[in-house]
């Protein structure tokens, strides 16, 4: 059958194959270490539990507006206030399922055929794929320690074209987990404004910072398109909910876009959100993020030992992106026998970067200390083998 050719810009998730493999040997009796997925062990914060509940016993389940419940953007809008000092106005925030909506309206809104788009290599996988699918023309930029994984000014200004209507920023970014500062993020929003073009900032993983204060492009680039998520920072995966902050002047184009493509969120996850922006379900989360400051201390210290530890351990997020090419050009293969040989599942690095992907892995510190550090130890076998190969 012939289907469209848009879907050939799409590239599958080669972590899903693996994650299907490590599923089949833990049924199998193996212990394996998950370390692939973007997904903490922690439960949905029970506060959010009980308000979703809550709402369904209160049959809160039919569609609410297009761009959400006015409750929750004014909710959203004083998270940015107070922990922003940003001025964001309810009307400017569309409520969405899922991040992924939010990069589906933003797609829609601010590209079409022709137009081109510069984003970072690494990067999140489905940022690409959602501009392409939009009919635009990709341009990654592989960067580097140099230039902490992100995107700057500068670069932004060598590599934007008279077709460029996009940059796309990742802060803190996955796989690396690093981030832009305020001067940073500033001075890239005035060159993509200086050029007459959009910028769009994914703050998915915001809030999640260990070594720099949280940040938001809504405190220093108005203009932005900001994406953001329940899913990291709050702890709510399965209930697909998420948002876009945008200008004024896009809000009517988004909700009539919104409208169309999937109505409204899902009604009672919206409800359940309330309870996110709570003082107690506040003290939960951040408890959470100390929590996974210490994994990633201890997931370095590890590493050291092996002489893998990164050059700059990231700054954000949950993820470490491992050069591990004094033992492989070929992550994918690396990945599968660490799984085969010693139960430890790990993201090959082609997921997510078009170049050098195969001499990198993402490593997710999502579960407890006592088991990443078993982990390393089994990793260390490993490379001891292929060291002795």
């Amino acid at each position: 059958m012939s289907w469209s050719s848009r879907l050939d810009a799409v590239a599958p998730f080669r972590v899903m194959r693996l994650l299907e493999a490590a599923q089949a040997r833990e049924a199998a009796g193996h212990d394996v270490i998950h370390l692939e997925v973007g997904e903490p062990d922690f439960p949905t914060p029970e506060p959010v539990q009980a308000a979703g509940q809550r709402a369904l016993a209160e049959g809160h389940t039919r569609y609410t507006p297009a761009a959400g419940l006015p409750a929750l953007r004014e909710a959203i809008a004083g998270h940015y206030a107070r922990h922003f000092d940003a001025e964001v106005d309810p009307a400017r925030i569309i409520v969405t399922p899922g991040a992924s909506g939010a990069l589906l309206l933003a797609s829609q809104l601010l590209v079409e055929g022709g137009d081109r788009v510069l984003m970072a290599d690494p990067t999140y996988p489905c940022n690409r794929h959602f501009m392409a699918l939009a009919g635009a023309e990709v341009d990654t930029v592989p960067v580097g320690p140099a230039s902490g994984w992100q995107l700057d000014a500068a670069t932004v200004a060598r590599h934007w074209r008279d077709d460029t209507r996009l940059a796309m920023l990742a802060t803190p970014s996955n796989p690396t987990g690093h981030m832009l500062d305020a001067a940073g993020l500033a001075a890239v929003a005035d060159t993509v404004a200086a050029r007459g073009g959009h910028l769009l900032v994914d703050e998915i993983y915001q809030g999640l910072c260990y070594d720099l204060a949280p940040l938001s492009a809504a405190s220093v680039a108005p203009a932005a398109f900001v994406v953001n998520s329940f899913s990291k920072y709050f702890g709510m995966t399965g209930w697909r909910l998420g948002w876009l902050v945008a200008p004024e002047a896009a809000v009517e184009p988004l909700t009539r876009l919104a409208q169309n493509v999937f109505l409204s969120a899902p009604t009672p996850a919206q409800h359940a959100a309330l309870a996110a922006f709570e003082p107690e379900c506040r003290e939960l989360l951040e408890a959470r993020r100390r929590e996974l400051a210490l994994r990633r201390d201890a997931l370095l210290a590890g590493l050291e030992r092996l002489g893998l530890a990164p050059d700059r351990p990231p700054q954000g997020a949950f993820y470490l992106w491992l050069d591990v090419s004094r033992y492989t050009r070929d992550s994918e293969a690396f990945c599968r026998r660490l799984l085969e040989e010693e139960n430890v599942a790990i993201t090959p690095g082609t997921d997510f970067a078009l170049e050098g992907g195969e001499r990198h892995v993402r490593i997710a510190f999502t579960t407890g200390v006592e088991r990443l550090e078993e982990a390393v130890t089994r990793l260390g076998r490993f490379l001891s083998r292929q060291e002795g190969a």
